[in-house]
């Protein structure tokens, strides 16, 4: 049977891509890999891609050299968690709060990790999770 390697990208839908752009590479730090009127690309950790796609700006095929990417647009608030090292859970909540972001909730999950949450100036709620959530992380 053929088997997932994991999740390769993950889509949010952003108002104004500009603003949402401003929020990822200022309080976040990410570096895009790509940027274009409709998306912006960011690698996370080497291993994975964040795409923000300015919303209702996929709605048509997008036609490649190589292929054709059908339609896809999203609504509403959207939820993501970003992997972070337990030891620096605390500078992130610092550095939020230095950026203005509200932490919106925070959680103590059983197997030992902790989440706080956050949004972005979309409304999508981010959260910064450390290892202990899941089984697999």
């Amino acid at each position: 049977m053929p088997r997932l390697n994991g999740v390769l990208e993950t889509a949010l839908y952003a108002d104004e891509l500009p603003r949402a752009r401003a929020f990822y590479e200022t309080v976040l730090q990410l570096k895009p890999l790509f940027a274009d009127q409709r998306l912006c690309a960011y690698g996370v950790a080497g291993r994975s891609v964040l795409l923000l796609f300015q919303r209702g700006a996929s709605t048509e095929p997008t036609e490649l050299p190589g292929g054709t990417i059908p339609p896809h647009d999203g609504s509403g608030p959207q939820h993501i968690a970003l992997a972070v090292d337990a030891d620096e859970l605390d500078a992130w909540e610092e550095r939020l709060t230095t950026h203005g972001v509200a932490i919106e909730g925070r959680t103590s999950w059983m197997r030992g990790g902790k989440s706080i949450y956050f949004r972005d100036p979309d409304g999508h709620l981010l959260e910064l999770a450390t290892p202990g959530l899941w089984q697999i992380y």
